[in-house]
């Protein structure tokens, strides 16, 4: 059975339109969770809003939003004025364009839901939508408002169904060169890339997610089950980082020597590696020949 549909309207293309349902693609539900609780009693503990000036509890009927217009003024913007902000896109996705999926920067990439057709009387225009964005190879760029925002949400087709991304804005993503305008370009060897490349090959492979593993999560679920068993927690000791210092050129070599069975790629390069600096050497000697008989 299918869960709580989290959002309903309509799915627009053009004059073509069907009634479809919004599923969240994610859960959290299978992760560990942890609750505050009263050391002493052991009851679980709620929290309360207390009002920053009085201190004094406030209770939800006196609960309201407001928008700091400077340093602790605020305007109070009621639930009912909120709805006053009604755009088109409430209760529609109003396919806009069609773009390349390569062209949208994963950066943009917000959260995942399942689009379905509503009833078995939008299967028909939902077919027509979905297959003829198979046909087209592109992703759906439209308009959504979830939890009182306006999100740009990309759509392709995912089996019988659509996956719909919603997107974020440009002011949401930080700008990379504030972060990368003082990384430095050193100068890098040729052979130091090649062996980088060759450890990269070495670990190639084909994305499946069904070989993740939360390990975390795991060794969270391992300790509850041994605290709640009444035994004893082992604390493990601190390891100790490695205070040598090796080179960039030996821990690309160590790198590969410790792949198994991948010894030959590293002998195959410091062949190819010697025979370069032997050309090298020949043509070094060569020039300077030319140059004294000059």
């Amino acid at each position: 059975m299918a869960p709580r549909a989290y959002w309903k309207g309509t799915l627009k293309l053009s004059l073509v339109s069907c009634p479809v349902v919004l599923y969240p693609a994610t859960t959290a539900a299978e992760k560990t969770r942890f609750h505050m609780i009263n050391r002493e009693t052991g009851n679980r503990l709620k929290q309360q809003m207390i009002d920053a000036e009085t201190g004094d509890v406030v209770e939800s009927d006196q609960k309201g939003r407001g928008y700091e217009l400077r340093k602790g003024k605020y305007v109070e913007i009621e639930p009912e004025e909120l709805e006053a902000v009604q755009i088109e896109s409430n209760h529609t996705i109003d396919i806009e364009s069609f773009v390349p999926s390569e062209e949208i920067d994963q950066r943009y990439l917000n959260h995942p839901y399942y689009i379905a057709p509503d009833g078995k009387a939008a299967a028909d225009a939902f077919a027509v939508i979905r297959d003829a964005m198979k046909d087209q190879d592109r992703v759906a760029l439209a308009k959504i408002v979830l939890t009182n925002r306006e999100h740009i949400i990309a759509i392709e087709p995912l089996g019988k169904g659509l996956l719909g991304t919603t997107l974020r804005y440009p002011y949401e993503l930080r700008d990379e060169d504030q972060f990368f305008d003082d990384i430095k370009s050193p100068k890098i060897t040729k052979d130091m890339v090649e062996l980088a490349g060759h450890i990269l090959h070495t670990k190639a492979a084909h994305f499946d997610p069904g070989e993740f593993k939360d390990e975390y999560e795991n060794a969270l679920k391992a300790l509850v089950k041994r605290k709640a068993s009444g035994k004893k927690i082992e604390l493990p000791e601190p390891e100790e980082r490695p205070s040598n210092v090796v080179s960039l050129m030996d821990a690309l070599k160590q790198s590969l020597k410790g792949r198994g069975g991948k010894k030959t790629a590293a002998k195959s390069h410091a062949r190819r590696a010697t025979g370069r600096q032997r050309s090298a050497r020949k043509t070094h000697r060569a020039t300077a020949r030319h140059r004294k008989a000059g």
